[in-house]
C-alpha cells in the first residue's frame, strides 16, 4: 500500500516579545558559529601559505645548488592558496555581514539606546536569508586578502628571489659558489644575473619580465580592493 502524503505543518512564529528575543539570541549564536567556522578555514589557508614559504626559503637559500626556480614555484603555490582563501573569504563575509547587522541595529540599541534605528535592516536580513548571495566579488575578496596578509608574503619571496639570483654565494654561476667573502665575489654583473635568472629554455630577461609583470598585477589588485564599511570600525579581517 502507498502511504498517503502527509500535510505540511506550518511552524509556529513567536507571539510575544520574550519569544522574539529568544529567537534572536539563538539565531545570533548560530550565525556566530558559521562565521567562526569560515574564519577558521581562512586562518588554515594562511597557515599553509606561511609553512610553504618557510620550507621553500630553507631549501632555496640553504645551499648554492638549489635552483632559484624553487622560489618561483613557491610563488605559484602561494598564489593558489590566495585564490582558495579569497573564495573562502566570500562565504565568511556573508555570515559576518549578518552578524554585524544584528549587532549594529539591535544589540547596540539594547545596550545604549538613542541612535535612530534603520527601519529597513530587518527586511534586508530577511531577503538575505531567503536568497543568500555574495556581498563582494571574487576580485574584491582576492584584493582584500592580498592587502591584509599575502602582500607581505609575496614581498618576502621577491626579496629572497632577488637575493638568490644576484648573490654568487647562493648560486652556482661561473664557478663562484663557495668563494671567499668579498663584494666582487658575492655580487654578479648584469650578464651573470641574466644567465642565472634563466629557467630551462626561458632566457633570463624573459623570466625577469614575467616576475615584474606578475608583481605589478599583484600591486594593482591590492590597490584596487575597496575598504571595509566605516561603521565596522578597525576590527576586521
Amino acid at each position: 500500500m502507498i502511504a498517503a502524503p502527509t500535510e505540511a505543518v506550518a511552524l509556529p512564529f513567536p507571539k510575544t516579545p520574550s519569544e522574539t528575543i529568544t529567537v534572536l539570541a539563538h539565531y545570533h549564536r548560530a550565525e556566530i558559529a558559521r562565521m567562526a567556522g569560515w574564519r577558521d578555514r581562512i586562518d588554515r589557508t594562511t597557515n599553509w601559505a606561511i609553512t610553504v614559504i618557510a620550507a621553500m626559503l630553507s631549501v632555496s637559500l640553504s645551499t648554492p645548488t638549489a635552483h632559484h626556480g624553487v622560489l618561483l614555484f613557491c610563488m605559484l603555490l602561494v598564489m593558489l592558496l590566495l585564490s582558495i582563501e579569497a573564495r573562502r573569504y566570500r562565504f565568511f563575509d556573508v555570515y559576518r555581514t549578518r552578524v554585524r547587522q544584528l549587532e549594529r541595529h539591535y544589540y547596540a540599541e539594547v545596550f545604549a539606546p538613542g541612535h535612530t534605528p534603520d527601519p529597513g535592516w530587518t527586511r534586508l536580513l530577511a531577503e538575505d536569508l531567503r536568497h543568500p548571495m555574495f556581498h563582494i566579488s571574487l576580485r574584491e575578496a582576492f584584493g582584500r586578502r592580498l592587502r591584509r596578509n599575502y602582500g607581505w608574503m609575496f614581498a618576502i619571496l621577491l626579496l629572497a628571489w632577488v637575493l638568490k639570483i644576484t648573490s654568487a654565494r647562493l648560486q652556482e654561476v661561473g664557478g663562484q659558489a663557495g668563494a671567499p667573502a668579498g663584494v666582487a665575489e658575492t655580487t654578479h654583473g648584469i650578464p651573470e644575473i641574466l644567465a642565472g635568472a634563466g629557467l630551462g629554455p626561458l632566457p633570463g630577461w624573459l623570466v625577469l619580465a614575467g616576475v615584474a609583470a606578475f608583481y605589478a598585477w599583484l600591486l594593482a589588485a591590492g590597490l584596487r580592493a575597496g575598504r571595509r564599511d566605516p561603521d565596522d570600525g578597525s576590527v576586521h579581517v
